[in-house]
């Protein structure tokens, strides 16, 4: 995955975490951002933990003027448990993991029409347990990890 290359001219960056840490590795894009939040202190990348509710933080999102916004999400693609993506979120690639009410297409297509220019990317992982108060999986954590260091490379000056 080569995001220097997707972030290529984006001075400014949203990256928001989706997910339910109540439901294993549905916990995956929310445990990215707190991960993120710790380590990465750079004023033009703002990190959100939007938890089940995305659509609720289209305010702060649009607030920040990004040039570009990941969503990160434990999707349902038919990948090997761990298996990491970089998608289109208004394609038609599997299913969100979390119980989120709004299909995210939805939520992109509005904010699309709110931040002209904007870029708009999708980086999911495939679930392995997404039991009701079951603990993240192995191959989930190992993403994590991978998923910070690869964004904390990419993100660097």
């Amino acid at each position: 995955m080569n995001l220097q290359e997707i972030l290529r001219g984006a001075e400014r960056i949203v990256i928001c975490g989706i997910g339910n840490e109540n439901r294993g590795d549905d916990a995956f894009g929310v445990v990215v951002t707190e991960r993120l939040r710790k380590v990465l202190q750079k004023p033009n990348v703002t990190v959100i933990n939007c938890g089940e509710v995305p659509e609720s933080y289209t305010g702060v999102i649009k607030r920040h003027k990004p040039d570009a916004v990941i969503f990160i999400d434990a999707i349902e693609f038919g990948g090997k448990p761990g298996e990491i993506i970089v998608a289109d979120p208004e394609g038609t690639l599997g299913t969100s993991a979390s119980t989120h009410s709004l299909p995210l297409r939805v939520l992109v297509q509005y904010l699309k029409t709110e931040l002209k220019g904007t870029r708009f990317i999708l980086i999911g992982c495939q679930p392995k347990n997404t039991a009701l108060f079951g603990e993240m999986s192995e191959e989930i954590k190992k993403s994590v990890e991978e998923l910070v260091r690869i964004l904390i490379d990419s993100l660097k000056d």
